[in-house]
């Protein structure tokens, strides 16, 4: 019998890795975590919206507003997320996929 030929030549995903490791949904939660982090503080500085600000127009505390951007922090509420993106002019789109 012949052998499957290997259409992949590099081997299997970064996808399948994470999943045989067991740390796929961690990283992927983390990754979104991440750039949604990401995402808020570059419209913060296109803005010019300082934390401060930011923290008072969203009506939460200096802290709440460090965990969110903080891209290791796991523990943002939905609310908070919403709050942000109003601040900042934007919407919050979450899916199921």
């Amino acid at each position: 019998m012949e052998e499957k030929e290997n259409k992949n030549p590099l081997g299997s995903s970064f996808d399948d890795f994470l999943q045989e490791e067991n740390i796929y949904e961690e990283s992927t939660l983390s990754a979104a975590k991440r750039v949604l982090a990401m995402k808020i503080c570059e419209d913060m500085a296109k803005q010019r919206i300082s934390k401060t600000a930011m923290a008072r127009q969203m009506n939460t505390s200096r802290s709440s507003l460090d965990r969110l951007l903080d891209p290791a922090c796991k523990s943002v509420t939905l609310q908070t997320l919403d709050k942000a993106a109003k601040t900042l002019g934007r919407r919050l789109k979450i899916e199921l996929i």
